[in-house]
């Protein structure tokens, strides 16, 4: 009998699990919808929002709720936003929006290379997001350019967006579309794809300016007089770079897909928008590639500098050992202890000695400054 119960409690556990996952999708909890204006603490929807005609429309909807209403009306679509999802809430946005189990699988991982595919109806669009991370000073283990990663998929009635970390947060892009650029909104999912690259590739604008800083500091620090600038440093910033390159170089090609002449699936106006997100992400991949290589030249100058100085020491070490030398062959002359040894019997053989070894030393000491070994 105990055993038949406790069969029975797994098993309704195993489907009530699934029912709470897509309650927690559809904004409810064991049945009960929550509150209007009081969001789901367990749910990844940040916002979903139902526009039509580029005015976006009064109320709270669910996401399924949004996506009827959509379809049920002239050029309207819907604009979810969720963060950091897990498979759970993705599988059930994909089961009411009909997107593809790799690109769900892409969301969800987070550990994409930038990228644009398309997966029937639906285009997939991947970038990497980065931002700029304050700090007093450059150590060996700083973190200068903190990435995430930003998901769009892009169909005819809507427009799904994937934030993965705290980079590029989309709420300001929302709201300026929503009351500066109801005209650009207008056009559709594809325009709202537009606003959040461009929100990207602006932030990597600031990044790289912010960066410049960076660099500079390390440059004036290690051809200053009294450089202090450690090898790790630089290196710890060439990794930061080199992070920061891997979100920016690869988001070239898919651009260059979207504003190609012959994409008839951008609609030609968000085309010369796109254009203008291209023009901005050149800028910044050539500041990056000029950084990297200021920074490997820096890095040489650095690693030249610290052979120098050892040369340098090296030589301090070597003079020093020469003049010590006349001291120690002196003392192992006079060690030996000889019997028949003539300046022992000498009474001038002591002040003598120490004057021959100080001349010598000064001598030597005054040929190595001539020199520059000491």
């Amino acid at each position: 009998m105990s055993d038949s119960t406790g069969f029975n409690r797994s098993l309704s556990r195993a489907w009530t699990a699934p029912v709470r996952a897509m309650n927690r999708f559809l904004g409810t909890v064991d049945g009960r919808r929550d509150t209007p204006g009081q969001g789901n603490p367990s749910s990844a929807v940040v916002d979903c929002g139902l526009y039509v005609g580029g005015k976006r429309e009064p109320g709270e909807f669910t996401p399924d709720e949004a996506l009827r209403k959509a379809d049920s009306r002239e050029n309207a679509f819907v604009w979810l936003g969720l963060h950091q999802p897990s498979l759970e809430e993705m599988t059930a946005v994909a089961h009411t929006y009909g997107l593809h189990e790799l690109a769900v699988e892409d969301a969800v991982k987070a550990d994409q290379r930038p990228k644009l595919e398309q997966f029937g109806a639906v285009h997939f669009l991947v970038l990497r997001t980065a931002r700029y991370v304050p700090h007093g000073e450059l150590t060996e283990s700083s973190q200068v350019v903190e990435t995430g990663q930003m998901m769009i998929f892009i169909g005819e009635r809507f427009v799904i967006t994937v934030r993965h970390g705290d980079a590029s947060e989309l709420a300001p892009v929302r709201a300026n579309l929503e009351t500066e650029r109801p005209a650009l909104l207008e056009q559709g999912p594809w325009a709202v794809a537009y606003a959040v690259t461009d929100r990207v590739v602006d932030l990597y604008l600031e990044v790289a300016d912010q960066v410049e800083a960076d660099l500079d500091i390390i440059e004036e620090s290690v051809f200053s007089r009294d450089s202090g600038s450690r090898v790790q440093q630089i290196y710890q910033m060439k990794r930061e770079l080199v992070e920061f390159r891997r979100a920016v170089v690869p988001l070239q090609r898919p651009l260059a897909t979207m504003t190609s002449t012959q994409n008839r699936v951008v609609p030609k106006e968000i085309r010369r928008y796109f254009r203008d997100v291209q023009d901005h992400l050149s800028r910044t991949v050539e500041q990056v590639t000029s950084y990297d290589d200021l920074l490997n030249s820096i890095l040489q100058a650095r690693l030249a500098q610290v052979t120098v100085d050892q040369n340098n020491d090296m030589r301090k070490i070597a003079s020093w050992a020469g003049i010590s030398a006349v001291w120690t062959a002196f003392a192992g002359i006079y060690g030996m202890n000889f019997t028949h040894m003539p300046e022992l019997s000498w009474p001038l053989s002591y002040p003598v000695l120490w004057t021959l070894l100080l001349v010598i030393s000064v001598l030597l000491y005054r040929a190595f400054r001539r020199n520059g070994w000491l």
